[in-house]
C-alpha cells in the first residue's frame, strides 16, 4: 500500500488543499519533561485526517523537522481531544490563549492506534511550563502566522 501513496511517490504536495475548516481541541491532560534522544521517526505524509472526539498528544522539538524527519529533541506539551473532525495539514500553527505553541511538523504513529504523536515545531518548553490548563481550548489554523518564540 505504501507504494500506491502519492506523497510517498512525489505526485502531489499541500498545495492541494484549497479551503479547509480549522480544528479545535480542549486540553484533557498538561505534560512536563523533556527528551533529548525521543527518536520520532515522522511519517512521510503532511496531513492526518483528524475525527470528532479523537485524543493525540502534542509534542514539540526545536529541531528543523519535516514530514519523513527523525526527530531527537522534545518536550512534552499535552494530550488534546479534538471537538471537531477535519484535515490537520503540515504547517498548520496551533494557538492557545497563552500564544502559539508552535507549527505542525509531522506525525509521529509509535503509540498508534491508541494516540497518535502530532509533533509541533517550537520552543522546546512544556505543557506545564507554558501554563496550559485542563480545559483550555487549542486551536489549529491553516496560513496563520505563528510566533514560534511565543506561548
Amino acid at each position: 500500500m505504501a507504494s500506491n501513496d502519492p506523497y510517498t511517490r512525489k505526485l502531489v504536495n499541500t498545495s492541494y488543499y484549497a479551503q479547509r475548516n480549522e480544528l479545535v481541541a480542549k486540553v484533557v491532560a498538561v505534560l512536563r519533561g523533556q527528551l533529548d534522544n525521543r527518536n520520532l521517526e515522522l511519517i512521510p505524509q503532511p496531513s492526518r485526517a483528524i475525527r470528532q472526539g479523537e485524543i493525540h498528544e502534542l509534542i514539540v522539538t526545536d529541531e528543523n523537522a519535516g514530514p519523513g524527519c527523525k526527530v531527537q529533541r522534545i518536550a512534552y506539551v499535552a494530550f488534546v481531544e479534538f471537538l471537531n473532525g477535519g484535515v490537520l495539514l503540515h504547517t498548520d500553527s496551533a494557538m492557545t490563549e497563552k500564544g502559539c505553541l508552535g507549527t505542525v511538523a509531522g506525525y509521529d504513529m509509535a503509540h498508534f492506534p491508541n494516540h497518535m504523536n502530532v509533533v509541533l515545531r517550537g520552543d522546546l518548553k512544556s505543557g506545564e511550563d507554558r501554563g496550559l490548563e485542563v480545559g483550555m481550548q487549542v486551536v489549529f489554523k491553516a496560513h496563520a502566522v505563528c510566533s514560534e518564540r511565543s506561548g
